[in-house]
């Protein structure tokens, strides 16, 4: 088992100890389709069936939500191949597949099992790469994301976030679960309950942590969790508000929104409470700051201009510039983890919606259709949004391409579902 898988390993242990399996997990709907899709087909594992779950499944489910690839039907093999020489790439061919997956699983000795892949080039008749993972039973889904990672990453250039972690509150009856998940929304985890309400989670970067706001002691206060240990560290527990905590990009000082000297202003802290410092001297009302990703500047959402706007401070000496000037209510801003595009809501006829802008060219686009959007953030590799939004009156996840082509929906029976957050790469 590799460093990443025994880092995920770890951490999962750690959150079965703060709390036992979800009562429900988040469901995926698909609503959108991308563009210059890759097809592919993925052939069933020789031997998966002494599996809890098809690992050939879950493999194709990743693929087809990512919306980069589109699915073959692999059946009517009557005995998948696991070697090469056994590929009959002329009926690959003829189905329009430009790769296939094919791969085995054995027990082994010990109990754990054994699985061996290997992605194919159709029209070149080679093989493009493969591995060998060794996992126990529970691991089963952890390794067939890490599969799929494999499989983007080979065949698009980029890495693949189907083995990351993705963090929401749920609200249900009157209680409040702070959660944890795949990001295919499966084997939900507990982190936190609590009869007040809980928001704002964000990811340390190495995935290790969670950041988060807390009305536990009946107002808000920053907490920081440890998801191996599970002990809950108070950070910020000023008098007044505590809230909008965002981790630096090298996990040692977190930003939070404080009224503590009278409004709401962006200060930085260490993540055990320490080293207390104001970022700017304004009398405007500045919040939701958000580091970029080579963490030298805060974007922030301010009035000072006279409407909620976005602007970006300098780490260094606090000097802001405004961002947006599009409209009159320009709130949330995210930036992509490869720094090109901002994301934020915006007010547009009423209608708060997911807006995305190039950095560079300045050139804005609305990503979304619907009409209360909150709460984005992106994926590691930058592809996928998350965000929150209303339906039916019912506060659901959802997901859009950065481009906004290809989109899903990610919902609780019976549940209000917000504050989502996307963790970081394995191992980050």
């Amino acid at each position: 088992m590799n460093r990443a898988t025994s880092t995920i390993a770890s951490l999962l242990l750690g959150l079965a100890m703060l709390a036992g399996n979800a009562f429900a997990q988040l469901t995926i709907e698909i609503t959108g389709s991308g563009a210059n899709q890759i097809p592919i087909a993925v052939l069933q594992f020789a031997g998966e069936s002494a599996l809890p779950a098809s690992i050939s499944d879950i493999v194709e489910a990743d693929l087809q939500r990512s919306g980069r690839f589109r699915m073959l039907y692999a059946g009517g093999v009557s005995s998948p191949p696991s070697e090469l020489a056994q590929v009959n790439f002329a009926d690959w061919r003829s189905r329009l597949a430009d790769a296939i997956l094919i791969g085995s699983v054995r027990r082994l000795s010990d109990g754990r099992f054994e699985a061996t892949f290997r992605l194919l080039d159709v029209q070149k008749r080679a093989e493009l790469g493969g591995a060998v993972y060794t996992f126990a039973a529970s691991q089963l889904r952890l390794t067939a994301h890490k599969i799929s990672d494999f499989i983007h990453e080979k065949l698009t250039g980029e890495r693949g976030v189907f083995s990351t972690r993705i963090a929401y509150v749920v609200k249900q009856q009157g209680r409040f679960e702070l959660k944890v998940a795949d990001a295919d929304g499966q084997n939900a985890l507990t982190v936190l309950a609590s009869p007040e309400p809980i928001l704002s989670p964000s990811w340390s970067p190495d995935g290790t942590r969670l950041a988060y706001v807390s009305f536990q002691l009946k107002k808000p206060a920053v907490y920081v969790q440890d998801l191996i240990g599970g002990r809950q560290i108070p950070v910020a527990n000023f008098k007044g508000s505590n809230s909008a905590p965002r981790w630096s990009p090298d996990g040692k000082q977190l930003a939070v929104v404080l009224s503590r000297d009278g409004g709401s202003q962006i200060y930085l802290i260490n993540p055990d409470g320490s080293n207390l410092r104001r970022l700017m001297q304004t009398t405007a009302i500045d919040t939701e700051p958000f580091f970029s990703p080579d963490g030298q500047f805060i974007y922030f959402t301010s009035d000072r201009g006279g409407s909620p706007q976005i602007y970006r401070a300098s780490i260094g000496d606090g000097q802001a510039a405004r961002v947006t000037f599009q409209g009159d209510y320009n709130v949330s801003p995210r930036v992509s983890p490869d720094g090109k595009t901002l994301v934020y809501i915006a007010r547009n006829s009423g209608r708060y919606q997911l807006t995305a802008m190039d950095l560079e060219s300045r050139q804005t686009q609305v990503l979304t259709d619907t009409q209360r959007d909150e709460s984005p953030s992106f994926a590691p590799n930058s592809r996928m949004i998350l965000y929150a939004t209303e339906v039916g009156g019912r506060g659901v996840l959802a997901a859009v391409s950065s481009d906004g082509r290809f989109r899903q929906r990610l919902t609780v029976q019976a549940a209000d579902v917000r504050e989502p957050a996307w963790g970081s790469f394995l191992g980050n």
